[in-house]
């Protein structure tokens, strides 16, 4: 990779084909970057292919450390591929805003992306149980503590699976649009509209006290709250 391909970018691409080629100024290859984009989701895309043909599944993930965990049912036709140590791409993205340009070529988004290359690996019964462990508190801190922890035919019907972070890049925009000069004086609204996924009042199944509310609910209701002002 010449040193104009990284002009503007933050760090370097670790491999060619994670190198950001398109408005190559928005990549960020630097690790605190991506892992901030990873610990934000609750879901990513794993793409793969095998003999039907080209797919990419929404799935539930987690980070931990250099690896990207996901996990199902020892059924599934990806993880049973992905397992195998079939080639992945798995990508994140948030979204952040709608750009409105005052010309039509100009609109946008406003995101933030990571993809990542590679292929997974199992993980094995001595592991698998703190692995999930560790997905329960992504979603909820403190939750693996509180729940029934799965039994040796839960455990043994699950799937996990960790994808080296070695080969990843993340995208960022962020900002207005980008106007051409002699655009400027065009009297149509431009700026950003923006996006967030928010959370909301939670929905207790009402069958424990309502004064048994863990810590991570009270902090959820108040984010709610603040959310809904």
């Amino acid at each position: 990779m010449s040193e104009t391909d990284t002009v503007s970018a933050k760090g370097q691409a670790p491999s060619s084909r994670t190198r950001v080629r398109r408005i190559a100024e928005r990549a960020h290859y630097e690790r605190d970057t991506l892992y901030a984009i990873l610990d934000a989701a609750y879901v990513c895309h794993v793409a793969f292919a095998d003999e039907h043909g080209v797919h990419c599944i929404p799935t539930a993930c987690w980070r931990e450390g250099d690896h990207l965990y996901i996990h199902g049912s020892n059924g599934s036709r990806m993880l049973k591929l992905a397992a195998e140590g079939a080639q992945v791409c798995v990508t994140i993205m948030h979204l952040d805003g709608l750009v409105l340009a005052r010309s039509a070529f100009h609109h946008s988004m406003n995101y933030r992306s990571a993809m990542i290359y590679g292929a997974f690996e199992v993980v094995g019964a001595d592991g698998k149980a703190a692995a999930l462990d560790a997905f329960l508190n992504h979603v909820a801190p403190g939750r693996a503590h509180e729940v029934r922890a799965g039994n040796r035919n839960e455990l043994a019907a699950t799937t996990v699976l960790r994808l080296p972070l070695d080969e990843a890049a993340a995208k960022i925009r962020t900002g207005g649009p980008k106007d051409d000069e002699e655009d400027l004086d065009r009297p149509v609204w431009a700026g950003v509209l923006p996006l967030a996924l928010q959370p909301l009042a939670p929905e207790p199944d009402g069958a424990q006290p309502e004064d048994a509310v863990p810590d991570y609910v009270t902090v959820w209701s108040r984010r709610a709250g603040s959310a809904g002002r």
